[in-house]
């Protein structure tokens, strides 16, 4: 593939997103491929090792900001009618309390995974606290001279200390999924956005 169709065809990938955006892709690629063959590549080398058209789309979607995107969308759009005015204005009881409530449990799902996210954090804090409990209630044992209970209190510990090992990346996994979902939405969204502008 060579220079002009390697920047069609990312024009293309790129359609939906404003244009401010695409034009300063095109224009980054366009001078990093010159400055590779300026560096001795051949013009099909400089483009391959520009990366994959999908790739780099994929990557443009997820930095520019979907509400730079909306704004785009919306400054496209024809000037409402006024029969279409008239019902978004009759409709606004109907439709805003839909949508407060689409927002309510949207959220309320969000903190629910976050309370689960808590829930662990805190078993594991209480696993550390109960094997730290047990080592010195064992102590106490041994030193009175009860070894039966103070090995069975140790057995314990050693299994809460053992559990909570493994809770622990339970722990770290489910805050950086519970993290990431707000990102994974975003990224949705756009890209539906994007593909919308594509069919177009």
């Amino acid at each position: 593939m060579n220079k002009s169709e390697f920047l069609v065809e990312l024009e293309k990938a790129l359609a939906g997103l404003p244009k401010k955006d695409v034009d300063e892709r095109l224009a980054f690629f366009s001078e990093m491929i010159d400055d590779r063959m300026e560096e001795g590549l051949g013009e099909e080398e400089a483009v391959a090792a520009a990366g994959s058209i999908d790739e780099i789309a994929a990557q443009t979607v997820a930095d520019v900001p979907l509400g730079r995107i909306v704004n785009e969308k919306m400054a496209g759009k024809r000037k409402m009618r006024g029969w279409e005015i008239a019902l978004l204005i009759l409709g606004f009881p109907l439709w805003f309390a839909l949508l407060i409530a689409a927002a309510a449990i949207v959220l309320s799902l969000y903190i629910t995974l976050w309370a689960l996210v808590i829930s662990l954090w805190a078993i594991e804090l209480s696993l550390w606290a109960f094997a730290l409990g047990g080592i010195t209630l064992s102590i106490v044992y041994f030193a009175k001279g009860n070894t039966f209970p103070a090995l069975m209190i140790l057995g314990f510990v050693l299994f809460a200390a053992g559990l909570s090992i493994f809770m622990f990346y339970a722990c770290i996994a489910a805050t950086k999924g519970a993290a990431k979902i707000p990102k994974k939405i975003a990224a949705g969204i756009k890209s539906s956005i994007v593909r919308k502008g594509r069919a177009k």
